[in-house]
């Protein structure tokens, strides 16, 4: 987990996940696409590994669970965030907790938080994400 968190702080990426097998894959976007891309449509499997990141939402926590890491660490994760992953049996590390995630102008919620406040289903997160994330041209 060390060495995710290093290439974090150093400006390399904003998160990472390294697989069991011990690959690493990291997320150079803002928002939860990167990790949507590798969860759903990659075909790598990264249960039992690690993620870091610099802000997990409801939505990339929904994610982590369908995901089935195992452990989690979180420069800035809202408060929902952690009660999903804590919930599903993860290892959680943060520096800061907040209410809710920011979105990007700074006047709400996180889009991705929004859609994902009402479950805690990660089948049914990974199907919201993907709609939203297609309706933005991201998919």
């Amino acid at each position: 987990m060390n060495e995710l968190i290093e290439l974090i702080r150093n400006d390399e990426c904003r998160g990472a996940v390294k697989c069991a097998d011990g690959s690493v894959h990291k997320f150079m976007h803002r928002g939860v696409i990167d990790l949507y891309r590798l969860v759903v449509e990659s075909g790598i499997d990264i249960s039992g590994g690690a993620a870091v990141d610099r802000v997990i939402g409801r939505g990339a926590a929904l994610l982590l669970v369908k995901a089935r890491v195992t452990c989690v660490y979180a420069f800035m994760i809202s408060a929902g965030a952690k009660e999903v992953l804590l919930s599903n049996g993860m290892e959680v590390e943060c520096e800061k907790v907040v209410d809710y995630i920011v979105n990007r102008t700074g006047d709400g919620m996180c889009p991705v938080e929004k859609l994902t406040l009402h479950t805690d289903d990660p089948d049914e997160a990974v199907m919201l994400i993907g709609s939203f994330l297609e309706s933005v041209s991201l998919k």
